[in-house]
């Protein structure tokens, strides 16, 4: 478990816990630092990253394994559903608002209606909670600290699993979790992670997440390889060029 500050008596509770194997910091390092070294903890064979702004639904555990256990092999990326209060834009989430606090939260409401909203497994895993194995994770380095403390660390990781071969990159959706959205990074001073992705990669994190990963269209298998044509091409250019 990670603990960023812990001002809020988490690091006291689990000082008082064997069971519970931690590391703290007394600054808010972001999630690239913090990862990177909680991820040091792992004995088990996998990695699932989860932000502290998410309420787990029912076996969202269980039917991640399933799928793993579907999959056959450790080159995947795999992400839960999130269900989030209000409309971003974002084609893999699903949207009902069940309250964006502690205060307003609609637990039970959610405990007895989560499972009727529709819903798709789709494609472009990218999003926590995400699961891999850890092999593949120490592969790719974990993530990249030049997103410190964190902005577009998601998709960058992503590429860096796209470019050691990965093409298993599904959103599940009878996994669920309900995001309360922006609590976890509403606290940290952001990077400019999107220039810093278009600069390394040649490409921007929307065109990547678009062509290559087909974010939030209908998992229909392992994603093809993908060959931009000369116009995206001259569009990733001049963006480069720009930034």
């Amino acid at each position: 478990m990670i603990v960023n500050e812990g001002v809020d008596g988490t690091r006291d509770f689990l000082k008082g816990r064997t069971d519970i194997e931690f590391i703290s910091f007394d600054t808010n390092v972001g999630i690239c630092e913090a990862l990177n070294k909680g991820s040091l903890l792992a004995v088990t064979d996998h990695i699932l990253y989860i932000n502290d702004d998410m309420y787990v639904l029912p076996d969202w555990d269980v039917v991640l394994m399933d799928e793993i256990k579907k999959v056959g092999h450790n080159r995947f990326f795999i992400s839960s559903t999130m269900i989030e209060p209000a409309d971003t834009g974002n084609p893999c989430v699903v949207v009902r608002d069940y309250g964006n606090s502690i205060e307003t939260f609609g637990e039970e409401e959610l405990l007895s209606t989560y499972k009727d909203l529709p819903k798709a497994d789709w494609y472009g895993s990218t999003w926590p909670p995400n699961i891999i194995h850890k092999e593949l994770w120490n592969t790719v380095g974990g993530l990249s600290m030049e997103f410190s403390p964190g902005m577009y660390s998601d998709p960058d990781l992503s590429m860096k699993l796209w470019k050691a071969g990965v093409r298993y990159f599904k959103g599940v959706a009878a996994s669920r979790v309900y995001h309360f959205g922006t609590k976890s990074t509403g606290r940290i001073k952001k990077n400019d992670g999107k220039k810093t992705f278009q600069q390394k990669w040649g490409i921007s994190p929307g065109d990547f997440s678009k062509f290559y990963l087909k974010r939030g269209m209908k998992w229909e298998g392992p994603l093809p390889e993908v060959s931009l044509n000369a116009v995206q091409k001259l569009k990733g250019l001049l963006k480069k060029i720009a930034r």
